[in-house]
């Protein structure tokens, strides 16, 4: 697939990496781009420094009714970023409750799949498209500090692989983009490295045009998911030393 041209939908475009998808599916070329988020005032800039190819969408991927709306008033769209998600950088035992691993399951992995599940019709009306997931490289590999968000990016990593294979038929591919640690504010806690997220965006527009069905973007992502190839249990030792305090 090549990005000029086409249609795309961004969820979670308010900040961090979504933000820089919208402004880079512009620079490519993309004929539209739907800059979705719950408050649509916080994505006013990029639609006033759009060029008049951005349009803002309220969207909350929790909501069933937000999801149908936002699929239905983005019946043109080709490409499909599932980009929001939340992390609340806590543990699966040493929290007090159930609410922030419920909350992270609710998001990232319910949210993205009605999106998938709603806007899978859109895409084989206009030709097959493609479905973008961001996950995480610790959707292969759990890291105790934010375990809960871990949990939540794997079962979004299997079922991404089980909608893709739904969607081959009719011609839709369906991504699984497994960064490293990224300098947004959903880890401003963690000690650096961590890559830019210019540089994760224009990874994943690479391997999209390319025709990857999984990306890893950025130095750390690529190191790890070798180690889990060689030694898949010496690197979930080594997580494992990063505890709660």
């Amino acid at each position: 697939m090549k990005i000029a041209g086409q249609t795309v939908f961004v969820s979670g475009a308010n900040r961090g990496i979504g933000r820089v998808f919208v402004q880079q599916f512009v620079a490519a070329g993309a004929k539209k781009v739907y800059a979705a988020a719950r408050d649509p005032a916080k994505v006013a800039d990029l639609v006033a420094a759009g060029g008049g190819k951005v349009v803002a969408v309220k969207l909350d991927t929790t909501d069933d009714a937000a999801v149908a709306a936002a699929a239905k008033a983005a019946g043109d769209v080709t490409l499909l970023v599932n980009n929001a998600g939340v992390n609340f950088n806590t543990p699966l035992i040493g929290i007090a409750s159930l609410g922030n691993a419920k909350a992270e399951i609710a998001t990232n992995y319910f949210g993205t799949l009605a999106m998938c599940r709603a806007f899978a019709p859109v895409l084989k009306a206009n030709g097959g498209g493609a479905i973008v997931n961001m996950l995480s490289i610790l959707a292969r590999v759990n890291l105790p500090l934010m375990g809960s968000l871990c949990a939540s990016k794997a079962a979004e990593l299997s079922m991404t692989q089980g909608v893709r294979a739904e969607l081959a038929g009719q011609g839709t591919a369906v991504i699984a983009v497994m960064p490293g640690a990224v300098d947004t504010d959903m880890t401003r806690d963690l000690p650096p490295p961590k890559a830019v997220p210019l540089d994760i965006v224009r990874e994943v527009l690479a391997g999209i045009e390319a025709g990857a069905e999984e990306i890893y973007p950025g130095d750390m992502a690529k190191g790890v998911s070798g180690g889990l190839g060689a030694d898949p249990k010496g690197v979930e030792k080594d997580f494992a030393k990063y505890l709660p305090m």
